[in-house]
């Protein structure tokens, strides 16, 4: 069976359990956004070229340069990777080491399409996919993005308001999780109760009691995230 999941760490220890998206998903996708803009065109030329006569043609046409180059980088910084046909179809751009894509990566993925497009309908980047293990266009290839399918968040419990910290060292996947639920769980455990868990992971917080659990929920909301 073809597997498309792949486990990457992120640079601050956090294992990702990623779907690759695969070229079907990403061509319906495409076609979203290249509906988007043709009506977006339509509107364009409506109003520009009708209106302005020759002047508005070349407004038109710097327009459609800009639209055709930089509205997939401006969704994807802005927008956590994904363009309204991406964000329909549930997938995202991501760098190759999970985190969001950031503006060098962006522009130039997005400025390759040139060489996907190649000889005709993207047949070099249809190709491109095909033959990698991650369904990567030669755009992906060379900015180090990959393509994944959105996971859906579990819905985290309301945390004690600790300014954010973050732990001394990585931590595994079930530490992280054991570090969370301590933090969700603890309005339902009395206070000597949470000190003895808190002083169970001192060697994370280098504290006891109080200042340990304190610094258990400061950890956990650097974790989920809060900065």
């Amino acid at each position: 069976m073809l597997d498309t999941r792949r486990a990457i760490e992120t640079p601050e220890g956090v294992t990702l359990d990623l779907h690759i998206a695969g070229p079907v998903v990403r061509f319906f996708a495409w076609c979203i956004d290249f509906l988007i803009r043709g009506v977006v065109y339509i509107i364009l030329s409506m109003t520009l070229v009708n209106m302005m006569g020759r002047f508005g043609q070349g407004i038109f046409l710097v327009a459609i340069f800009m639209l055709e180059w930089f509205y997939p980088v401006l969704f994807e910084v802005f927008s956590r990777g994904a363009t309204p046909g991406k964000r329909v179809m549930g997938i995202t751009v991501l760098q190759d080491n999970g985190v969001p894509v950031g503006w060098s990566a962006s522009i130039t993925r997005n400025l390759l399409r040139f060489a996907d497009f190649l000889p005709v309908l993207y047949g070099f980047g249809v190709a491109s996919m095909l033959i990698s293990r991650d369904f990567k266009r030669l755009g992906d290839l060379a900015a180090g993005t990959i393509v994944v399918y959105r996971s859906i968040p579990d819905e985290i419990g309301e945390l004690p308001p600790e300014l954010p910290l973050p732990p001394r060292y990585p931590l595994a996947l079930d530490q992280q999780r054991a570090v969370i639920a301590f933090a969700e769980r603890a309005v339902t455990l009395t206070p000597e109760r949470a000190r003895e868990l808190a002083n169970m992971a001192s060697s994370l917080t280098h504290a006891t009691d109080d200042a340990g659990v304190k610094r258990l929920f400061a950890i956990a909301n650097w974790l989920v995230g809060r900065r």
